[in-house]
């Protein structure tokens, strides 16, 4: 089973997620699954289409935002604008790091940039390398 780590209460993170997962994310009240990762980044990978496809069957809003290397603008953008309009958002690529920093730089202002290093922290990854704290 996938571990989903809890970052605040509307926005978690996991490494790469399968079909049964999604109902579990269902079952978790998720509301949108976020795929930050690229495609046949590694044998054996789900596609995103699949996963896109079972959120939907199970009634899941679904965002491709897919990252390589450090998260651009438009993933940011895309990744904020999602989680604004979701209750409980589910993002994952390949570790998980690649969702929580994209979602950290669209939340990131200059007087919260500690608090975001802290949950990241908590949820066992280290956002000071990009939120420059």
């Amino acid at each position: 089973m996938t571990e989903f780590r809890c970052v605040t209460p509307a926005f978690w993170v996991a490494p790469q997620i399968n079909i049964d997962d999604v109902a579990r994310a269902k079952a978790e009240g998720f509301t949108l699954i976020i795929n930050n990762r690229p495609d046949g980044e590694a044998p054996g990978q789900p596609s995103g289409a699949e996963i896109e496809a079972a959120a939907r069957a199970a009634g899941l809003a679904y965002l491709s935002a897919p990252v390589v290397g450090m998260p651009g603008a438009n993933q940011v953008a895309a990744v904020r604008d999602g989680v604004a309009g979701a209750a409980k958002t589910l993002a994952y690529c390949r570790s998980g790091t690649r969702s929580i920093m994209t979602w950290a730089l669209g939340q990131a202002r200059p007087e919260n940039r500690s608090e975001l290093a802290r949950l990241g922290a908590e949820a066992g990854y280290d956002l000071s390398p990009v939120l420059g704290v």
